[in-house]
């Protein structure tokens, strides 16, 4: 059985948040207040999260994301990543904030990673410590490189861009990708900052992302599969590193959106927006069978939105923030 929605799209790559709990509290993502996490026992359990992999695989999904809070702060991922890899998953990945990365890179590993994600707001010690409200800058560009180092190079660089916090940085990342080789991504700030200060001042178009780094080293396009959410670029005197750009305010990527996301606490969303989330840790905690499960799965995919309406009158933000959900 494959789950595809009304629209026909075919879904096939699940995010999963093992954990609502980080050592970063990234402005743009969670509040500074520690005190709001989930009980461990609203955390879906790893017999719960192997059981829902199975699940998932049987429908065609390929692809998993596994991404919290910060996925590394939960003991026992890397054995959770390597039961996942011998079920089969085609594609299995990871994003993660970097502090511990390079102590467990080489688990990581072993354990089935192929490929990673790696937050990077800033290149100066100081605003990095505004943003992430920790001082743990030069311990992420040390996993940077040893990422680099090892089978898992080139590693995803993310940087979600805000107006008048690190938009000063376009080009000193470009730079960055240049001289170590990583995909540097940007990503445009989206409605889901713990403390509801988003607008759409503070996006930074990806359109100027792109005209800023062109005019100082031009870009050539990297052709991309339908479902992919960043433009891929490379620059054109053949400088190691690539661009990415991901736009999901200002060029939206909905109508070829080929995912779903699995909360750490057990609720499916069909979107990062969505205003619902469906319980599955409740039909897992009340012995629904795997084909109970199937059938539930199916139909809530099936009724996947169209797409998020960010830039509509009205629109509301979703109840659950970027932590809570999943990156």
């Amino acid at each position: 059985m494959i789950l595809h929605d009304k629209f026909g799209r075919q879904i096939t790559d699940l995010r999963i948040s093992i954990t609502d709990r980080c050592n970063f509290r990234c402005v743009y993502c969670r509040s500074a207040d520690p005190e709001n996490y989930r009980d461990h026992d609203e955390i879906l359990s790893w017999p719960e999260l192997d059981r829902l992999a199975r699940v998932f695989l049987s429908l065609g999904i390929r692809k998993i994301r596994i991404t919290g809070g910060e996925p590394l702060v939960r003991d026992g991922v890397e054995d959770y990543l390597a039961r996942l890899h011998a079920l089969g998953v085609e594609d299995l990945s990871m994003t993660t904030n970097g502090h511990l990365l390079a102590e467990r890179c080489d688990r990581l590993l072993a354990s089935g990673l192929r490929r990673i994600n790696i937050s990077l707001d800033s290149l100066d010690p100081g605003k990095f410590e505004r943003i992430t409200r920790t001082k743990s800058f030069s311990t992420v560009m040390h996993s940077i490189d040893v990422a680099q180092k090892s089978r898992l190079a080139p590693a995803k660089v993310n940087a979600v861009l805000v107006r008048g916090i690190n938009d000063d940085e376009v080009e000193a990342f470009a730079l960055f990708a240049r001289e170590t080789g990583v995909i540097m991504r940007y990503i445009e700030f989206m409605p889901l900052d713990a403390d509801r200060h988003w607008t759409h001042g503070l996006v930074v178009p990806a359109a100027e992302v792109h005209q800023r780094i062109h005019t100082r080293w031009p870009l050539m396009q990297i052709p991309h599969e339908r479902s992919e959410t960043a433009r891929k670029y490379r620059f054109a005197d053949g400088a190691p590193g690539e661009i990415g750009l991901i736009a999901p305010v200002t060029q939206p990527f909905c109508g070829h959106c080929s995912r779903i996301r699995l909360t750490a606490d057990g609720k499916l969303r069909t979107c990062l927006f969505s205003k619902e989330d469906h319980d599955l840790r409740a039909l897992l905690r009340e012995g629904a069978s795997d084909d109970d499960l199937v059938a539930y799965i199916s139909s809530i995919v099936m009724e996947k939105e169209e797409g998020h309406h960010i830039n509509e009158p009205g629109f509301v933000p979703p109840s659950r923030t970027m932590v809570f959900i999943g990156g």
